[in-house]
């Protein structure tokens, strides 16, 4: 459990989303390796299954009742960000919520506590690598 923390410690709720989508996208990267893909080909079509917004927001359902507090806060926040350019492949709902998502992953990302981030990954993921990750 980390420490509550305030929020002009913190990048931007945008910043933060952008480094959880790297964040994220390293985690399901690893998970697909060691699930034993090795061709980039193969890699990269299996990796972009799970880094959309749809898919992203399905995983954010999974973590939503274990957020803490300042975790929530950075989700609403991002959710609720004005700036905010939803691709057309998306809902905008899915989109804020994935944006939210991303954000918390990357606020967990910033402050260092891999700890929490794993424990979250995991469980968003649960379903997708039934529970084989590690990171």
């Amino acid at each position: 459990m980390h420490e509550k923390i305030n929020g002009a410690a913190l990048p931007s709720v945008m910043a933060l989303a952008y480094l959880g989508d790297a964040r994220h996208s390293l985690y399901v990267r690893r998970m697909l390796v060691a699930r034993g893909l090795t061709r980039s080909k193969d890699l990269n079509l299996a990796a972009l299954e799970y880094v959309t917004a749809q898919r992203q927001a399905r995983m954010y359902e999974r973590i939503s009742d274990l957020l803490l507090e300042d975790e929530r806060e950075v989700f609403r926040r991002a959710y609720n960000s004005q700036h905010l350019n939803r691709p057309k492949h998306a809902s905008g709902a899915d989109y804020r919520t994935a944006t939210g998502f991303e954000a918390v992953v990357g606020m967990l990302f910033w402050l260092g506590d891999e700890e929490r981030l794993g424990e979250l990954l995991d469980i968003a993921h649960k379903e997708d690598f039934n529970g084989d990750t590690e990171d």
